[in-house]
């Protein structure tokens, strides 16, 4: 019997080091707890993400950790086909008509978030620095969530076009915020650093304006090349080609993928209607690929992140804090704007999911030179802002599809 326990696992070693033997896994155990979080009432991403965490090197083992380098690839495939979808909602008309109301609300929420956590964690002790960083990252909203929730619930109308403009201008006035506040903590941890702190917050305004123009350009060259086509088979051949070669020379530039697919959405639909059938023709491919990308995220989960008592008081008052602020700042920017009243109530609670950018940006400082000047206990804290931000991660990512589709269902009755 022992004998045969070491060849299964033997095995099993030597099957996790395929990547299509742990896509395949992936996929399939992904749609079982799926299905089964559906009967429970609970959404298909939960899971997904629920999956991942048991395949993952927490509980089975049965994807092992290194492989996530080699799936890196689905990630960013299925990052580019969500910012793309958001982009598609970008219409001009649908712009002129609530595009004001949409900036008002995304500004106000970031700003609410912003102060709320950086306020909050400073109270309970965390140095200001840090606490600004942790500020400035809790604005981040994943639009991952909300993109695959809205296509499994087909929902259409004022209250999605809302949803799908404050997500996606969340995340451009995210990175924005972070390189201004990263540049004023680099002046406070690392004094008559004047001309670095202007090169920091210039290169936030240039990764977005290049990242955007990418976009803009790619959108273009995907308009121009299938206008005259009619076949889908060679739409959707053209169509990806684009989108790859775009998102890959956006990630190799350290440039942002999530908005240069937006503006290639947003130019795309904006060129002519009858791009509307780019969309439909890509849209066979998001189930698998959300799928496996909800799943991916989960394996990269750690649970043993609840064992470090520090870690977990200051993580649950950023969650908490981060929630009051997104649902608080929606809620006044709605106001501000005279937004429907639907719109104020349940638009907030659409926007606690936090994934792959608030990750991005606290891992960008941790890699940032300015760590290297700092002293070992601050160094310290450093670490613990990352695990802080992947228990928010965590939380939000299990919990906040479960709001989400709750307050999309119940905004989305003004449309009946």
């Amino acid at each position: 019997m022992n004998e045969l326990f070491l060849y299964l696992n033997s095995l099993k070693h030597t099957m996790n080091e395929h990547p299509l033997f742990s896509v395949g896994t992936l996929l399939i155990v992904g749609y079982i707890i799926g299905k089964l979080s559906a009967k429970v009432k609970l959404p298909e991403i939960t899971g997904f993400i629920i999956a991942g965490i048991l395949l993952g090197d927490s509980v089975l083992q049965v994807i092992p950790h290194h492989m996530n380098e080699s799936l890196r690839t689905i990630t960013e495939v299925a990052l580019g086909l969500i910012a793309l979808t958001i982009g598609g909602e970008f219409y001009w008309k649908k712009l002129k008509r609530m595009g004001k109301a949409i900036l008002i609300i995304t500004v106000v929420q970031i700003l609410f978030t912003f102060l709320s956590v950086t306020i909050s964690l400073w109270i309970f002790k965390l140095d200001l620095p840090f606490a600004l960083l942790l500020g400035a990252i809790a604005a981040a909203t994943a639009p991952a969530a909300t993109v695959a929730i809205v296509q499994s619930l087909r929902a259409h109308g004022v209250f999605i076009d809302y949803l799908y403009g404050v997500v996606a201008l969340d995340d451009a006035g995210c990175v924005i915020l972070f390189g201004v506040v990263f540049a004023i903590v680099s002046g406070m941890l690392n004094p008559g650093g004047n001309e670095s702190s202007f090169v920091v917050v210039m290169h936030a305004f240039m990764e977005v304006a290049i990242s955007i123009t990418i976009g803009l350009v790619s959108g273009y060259i995907i308009h121009i090349t299938t206008r005259k086509k009619n076949n889908n088979n060679e739409i959707l051949i053209i169509s990806l080609g684009i989108i790859f070669i775009s998102t890959a020379t956006a990630i190799i530039f350290h440039m942002s993928p999530l908005l240069m697919n937006m503006a290639a959405g947003a130019i795309l639909i904006n060129l002519s209607p009858r791009n509307h059938r780019i969309f439909r023709i890509l849209e066979p491919l998001s189930p698998p690929v959300y799928a496996l990308f909800f799943v991916i995220a989960g394996t990269e989960l750690q649970p043993e992140i609840f064992m470090n008592k520090s870690v977990l008081l200051l993580g649950s008052v950023y969650i908490l804090f981060r929630a009051i602020g997104k649902y608080t700042g929606v809620y006044t920017g709605c106001l501000i704007s005279g937004s429907q009243s639907r719109i104020r109530k349940y638009l907030g609670v659409c926007m606690l999911p936090q994934a792959g950018v608030a990750i991005g940006l606290v891992l960008l400082i941790q890699a940032s030179p300015l760590v290297k000047l700092l002293p070992a206990d601050q160094v310290v804290i450093i670490d613990n802002m990352i695990n802080i931000v992947l228990l928010s991660v965590f939380v939000n990512e299990l919990i906040g599809p479960s709001l989400s589709r709750y307050a999309i269902i119940r905004g989305n009755d003004m449309e009946k």
